[in-house]
Parts: C-alpha cells; sequence; structure tokens
C-alpha cells in the first residue's frame, strides 16, 4: 500500500482514507465528489479543520452524515489492513509521519461521535434541482458513492444513466 497519494483530500474515497486497498472505482468515488460539487458550489464531504490543514476524521465523519454508517464489510477490512506499513509516511493533522492508515486517521476507524453532524439530510440537499431531477441526480450520485468500492458502477453504466440524458 503506498498510502495517501492516489487522490486529493477532499476527493478521498472511504478505502484510500483507511488504506484497504483500492482499485479504479476510487476514479468513480471522485466523479461522483466532483459532479455534486460542482452542481452545488459547495464540498460534499468538507476535511479542513479550523486551522486549514486537512482532517480525515473530520472527512469520515462527513462521509457518516451523509451516507450512513459504513458496512461490517468495510469495517473489517480495515481491522484487516490496521497495521499494513505504507511504502512511506505522510503527515498526520498533527504533522508527525504517519505509515499506517491508524496512525493517520487517530484510529481504530472512526471513534468520534461527536464530530458526526446531525443535521444533514442528503435527500435534502440539492438545492439546484428539484423533482425528478434531483431524484436522478441523487440516484447517479449514489451509484458512484458508495461505502464499498466494488459496490460503485463503472464508467459505461454511468454513462446510460437517465440524469446525463444521453441516448446512445
Amino acid at each position: 500500500m503506498d498510502g495517501m497519494d492516489v487522490q486529493p483530500p477532499l476527493f478521498q474515497a472511504p478505502e484510500v482514507i483507511l488504506g484497504v486497498g483500492r482499485s479504479y472505482s476510487a476514479d468513480i468515488w471522485n466523479l461522483g465528489v466532483l459532479v455534486w460539487n460542482l452542481l452545488e458550489n459547495t464540498n460534499l464531504f468538507p476535511n479542513i479543520r479550523s486551522i486549514g490543514l486537512c482532517d480525515p476524521r473530520t472527512h469520515l465523519a462527513a462521509m457518516i452524515a451523509w451516507l450512513g454508517n459504513p458496512p461490517k464489510e468495510l469495517l473489517e477490512r480495515e481491522e484487516k489492513w490496521a497495521n499494513v506499513p505504507w511504502k512511506c509516511s505522510f503527515p498526520n493533522p498533527q504533522g508527525k509521519p504517519s505509515c499506517t492508515a491508524p496512525e493517520f486517521i487517530g484510529g481504530p476507524f472512526f471513534d468520534s461521535e461527536d464530530l458526526v453532524p446531525t443535521d444533514l439530510n442528503i435527500r435534502d440537499s440539492v438545492s439546484s434541482l428539484q423533482g425528478d431531477d434531483n431524484k436522478l441526480f441523487l440516484d447517479f450520485v449514489g451509484q458512484m458513492l458508495n461505502w464499498l468500492l466494488e459496490k460503485r458502477k463503472t464508467a459505461k453504466v454511468l454513462l446510460d444513466h437517465p440524469w446525463l440524458g444521453i441516448s446512445r
């Protein structure tokens, strides 16, 4: 595992933050976050602390708030990979070098329930679309933003989604 160097912090997929292996579907996650951020002109998963540093715990808290609790499979993967060292170290939010995901996020997986926003509802959060467009958009993004990388749709499947309105 080579740590955190595959995605910009605001776009990191759960498997990247947790260091549990990844595939092309991390790019699908990126696309989902990017589409959301462009449409709504806001960061879906903010992970910046008040002092301007990226904070993976804040990022995970936002994911939990929007997507619900992570599935058991992801938690089991995190436990399995917790002590597998990365090829190089990355500074954690406190500036200390970290060579494993728990060192980086201050894990285990997530032990900061107080960080999870309780006032977020993804169904009511899209302000730029109404009615069927809103529902289709949420379905489209939901097919990309899944906790489990193997459950995210492929780019080929997503191209046929009705929200895009592309007839082939």
